[in-house]
């Protein structure tokens, strides 16, 4: 009887037990409520209501209590790939060289060094004489210099013989050109053009060697390099046989040599730095990324540059990339990237860790889309302020492109995009929620009226070149007819992973925490909706090269989760 009684107690309790686990667990197994505080914005004679305004407190524990609810609801349904992503973790950090180093350099028995330092917006360049160790020395400060450097105005300074050479945009050469002056007389007046202002190629930079100027342009969208002797004797581009590459010339700090340092990759070539010599043309590999993959083999790879119309007839380049084994069909699974701001430009370029996804099936493609400056200047210059817009439409007509062409299909079709390129992906949903399976949100930059009129949050001020002071009536009505949190709607938008870090400072962690509380609460479809936010980091995510590649694991499971794919 002893006996049965304690048994029928341990039931007692194991039930009760197993009843309090239930219930927590359920806790986790519906998207966490947050409270609303309505409070109300107004400017313009306009009046916004934002319901969720109290997250930006991280001092507030309801806050801090709020995310982790999210962390747990995301890690609860995202359990099942937990294996996988440590899989794919191990599977992108096997392929990177642990003990890896750039091509070291030192001139004249000095280390040269660029630094910058808080509170100052220009760099400082400085040197240390035999050992890193050694006092630094003072050669430039650029805050000094930069006193009374012309609203708008940009260039770059080289001096050869008894001449300065300088790559400007001046006289509104969009594009840049470059000029040359003589040193005892460097008055505007007294300067003459090298290579003058061209509407279709945009002038990078150039280096001075004794014998040869090396020109670096971009044409098309093309990185190319013109080799010009100063006697004019020879001129001759080098020759890139990929139909889209990244090549750049990289540190040459010899003046006598005839050798050029340049880096080259593309979607299918690790990057390599290259010693090319300008008088015999021959040219020497110095280092190529290692890929630690014993089946790695660059012939695998197709890569190839594809051109959609936009939907006012601009041509939308796209840089594409896949498996040769990948069987390209309405059923394909396709991920398009883009970033599309401040005239940041993304290039072509290898990624080991993009190979979890080609050898797996998918197709990888970056959309060249305005507010880059993949197609020169005046590509950034329609997107953004008042062309913001053509950023988004560009996005999703290259979509469309992708789609209407069999590439891929909207049950398969998955979109990525960070910070900037985060308020592309808040946007683009908003405007065609129907065209993608998942989207991929990291950082985004997504609350975008009450953050730009919020003069105490960091940068603010120094971003109305780029999307305009909604202090500005019209500019508020433009960045408010976009602004993906303020044009949330009861629709059915696709799966979403939205991340972020507790102590971002370029955007604040409460613009996507308040976006995806927002989503919640008016959007009814059933999709996955997902925040994670990493309370350690910041706007770059986990540092170091390994920790990093976890949070990228976890961003390629939750869309091979979507896809089914879970090995």
């Amino acid at each position: 009887m002893k006996s049965l009684i304690l048994s029928l107690a341990s039931i007692l309790i194991f039930s009760c037990n197993n009843k309090s686990l239930n219930k927590n667990m359920s806790e986790f197994n519906h998207p966490p409520k947050v409270k609303q505080i309505p409070k109300e914005l107004k400017i313009h004679g306009d009046v916004r209501i934002d319901e969720f305004y109290w997250l930006n407190d991280r001092k507030n524990p309801e806050v801090i209590d709020y995310l982790n609810k999210e962390n747990d609801y995301y890690n609860l349904e995202t359990e099942h790939t937990k294996i996988f992503q440590k899989d794919l973790f191990q599977e992108m950090k096997s392929r990177i060289k642990k003990d890896d180093m750039s091509v070291p350099y030192k001139f004249n028995g000095y280390w040269y060094i660029t630094k910058f330092e808080k509170g100052k917006d220009y760099p400082i360049y400085i040197r240390k004489k035999e050992s890193l160790d050694s006092k630094e020395e003072l050669l430039f400060d650029c805050n000094i210099m930069a006193k009374n450097r012309v609203k708008g105005l940009e260039y770059s300074i080289s001096h050869f013989e008894d001449a300065f050479y300088i790559v400007s945009n001046t006289d509104n050469a969009q594009n840049f050109k470059l000029s040359k002056t003589s040193e005892k007389n460097t008055e505007k007046t007294n300067w003459i053009d090298v290579i003058p202002h061209r509407e279709n190629v945009l002038l990078e930079g150039i280096d001075i060697f004794k014998d040869f100027l090396v020109i670096s342009e971009r044409e098309n969208g093309l990185n190319k390099i013109k080799i010009s002797r100063w006697d004019n004797s020879s001129s001759y581009y080098l020759p890139f046989n990929s139909e889209t590459y990244t090549a750049y010339t990289t540190t040459n700090i010899d003046f006598e040599t005839s050798k050029l340092r340049y880096s080259y990759q593309s979607l299918t070539t690790p990057s390599s730095v290259v010693e090319f010599d300008m008088i015999t043309k021959e040219k020497n590999v110095l280092k190529e990324q290692e890929v630690l993959d014993v089946n790695f083999n660059k012939e695998n790879y197709i890569s190839k540059r594809l051109w959609a119309s936009a939907s006012d007839g601009t041509k939308i380049p796209i840089s594409l990339v896949h498996h040769k084994n990948t069987k390209i069909n309405s059923n394909t699974p396709l991920l398009q990237y883009a970033y599309g701001s401040y005239g940041s430009t993304i290039d072509p370029y290898f990624s080991t860790v993009r190979l979890s996804l080609l050898d797996r099936g998918f197709v990888y493609a970056i959309a060249h889309i305005r507010g880059g400056e993949y197609m020169g200047r005046q590509w950034y210059e329609n997107g953004k302020l008042f062309k913001k817009k053509n950023s988004f439409t560009d996005f999703i007509d290259t979509s469309n492109f992708l789609i209407e062409n069999n590439y891929t299909s909207p049950k398969h079709l998955y979109a990525m995009g960070g910070s900037a390129g985060g308020l592309l992906m808040g946007a683009v949903i908003n405007m065609a929620p129907d065209l993608y399976n998942g989207v991929v949100a990291q950082v985004p930059f997504v609350d975008v009226v009450t953050t730009m009129l919020d003069e105490d949050i960091p940068l603010t001020t120094g971003e109305y070149d780029e999307w305009g002071n909604p202090n500005d009536k019209d500019y508020y009505e433009y960045m408010l007819s976009y602004s993906p949190y303020d044009n949330i709607s009861n629709k059915n938008y696709p799966n979403l992973l939205v991340t972020t870090g507790l102590y971002d400072s370029q955007v604040q962690y409460w613009e996507p925490a308040k976006w995806v509380a927002r989503l919640r609460s008016l959007s009814k479809n059933t999709s996955k909706l997902y925040l994670h936010t990493n309370m350690d980091a910041g706007h770059g995510g986990s540092s170091g090269r390994f920790e990093s590649l976890k949070e990228i694991a976890s961003v390629y499971a939750f869309i091979f989760d979507l896809e089914s794919i879970n090995q």
